[in-house]
């Protein structure tokens, strides 16, 4: 898994799974790893279409689509990688939702709804899919690489989406957990935590005069490309990053530092 040269220079092809990757971040992450010449299982919910439409721009061959709702904490993800890749070498946690606005002045059951529609999601389906990853790791022996994709607004605040604020909190506390507690087996975890990113989802975000201030918020006066985000994602993937197991990076253009 740490990419140590074979005999005669070859670098193996690392088996990559990616969550949540039919567009977005997670297309970014797996164009990065077919890059180097790794193997992608392109996971999606129910967007089959679009999942396999970014399998299919990917460089190289060997990938393969996985579908299954994370939510369920259902084994098939997992499996449907091993089966069609042979095993698991980095682990990806990109999927996530974000439910409409839910201030504490929502009514109640709305606001009930949010934060479970959220945690199933973000928090246990996220920790279910890494828990039976983990497990294929140290079964295979060979060490791997977990890497969250958390956001800043789990350290400035999500004050119209809190229970996604505080759901990437917890993201980035088990990645610390499992840092600790996964390294005896050569496991590195680690965290990215983006601002805003240029994506579909927040797209009308970003237009007009809001759009303009979202920009502003860093001095670079933009938002973040993907694939900056999924630059950094293929670092802490990568053998020289075992050091920055347990780190969360924050990638937001200077527009929160925090202390």
């Amino acid at each position: 898994m740490d990419n140590t040269p074979a005999p005669g220079g070859r670098v193996p092809r690392r088996r990559v799974l990616v969550t949540g990757a039919s567009g977005g971040i997670g297309s970014a992450v797996a164009h990065a790893f077919a890059e180097l010449g790794d193997r992608v299982a392109v996971h999606c919910n129910s967007a089959r279409e679009k999942a396999n439409a970014v399998r299919a721009e990917l460089r190289g061959d060997g990938h393969v689509v996985v579908e299954g709702d994370i939510a369920t904490g259902s084994t098939t993800v997992v499996q449907a990688t091993v089966d069609a890749l042979g095993g698991i070498d980095v682990l990806v946690n990109n999927a996530a939702v974000v439910t409409p606005a839910h201030p504490v002045s929502t009514d109640f059951a709305d606001w009930q709804q949010a934060w479970r529609t959220t945690f199933e999601v973000n928090v246990l389906g996220t920790a279910a899919i890494t828990h039976q990853v983990a497990a294929r790791m140290v079964e295979q022996g060979i060490g791997g690489r977990i890497v969250n994709v958390g956001s800043r607004g789990a350290f400035r605040g999500e004050p119209e989406h809190p229970a996604y604020g505080a759901s990437k909190a917890a993201l980035h506390s088990m990645g610390q957990s499992l840092a600790v507690s996964l390294a005896k087996h050569r496991i590195a975890v680690s965290t990215v935590a983006p601002g805003f990113v240029r994506t579909d989802r927040v797209e009308d975000r970003l237009a007009g005069d809001g759009g303009r201030a979202i920009a502003q918020q860093s001095p670079f006066e933009r938002v973040a490309l993907p694939s900056e985000v999924a630059a950094a994602v293929v670092y802490l993937a990568s053998r020289e990053a075992l050091w920055a197991s347990g780190t969360i990076l924050d990638l937001n253009g200077a527009s929160y530092l925090r202390t």
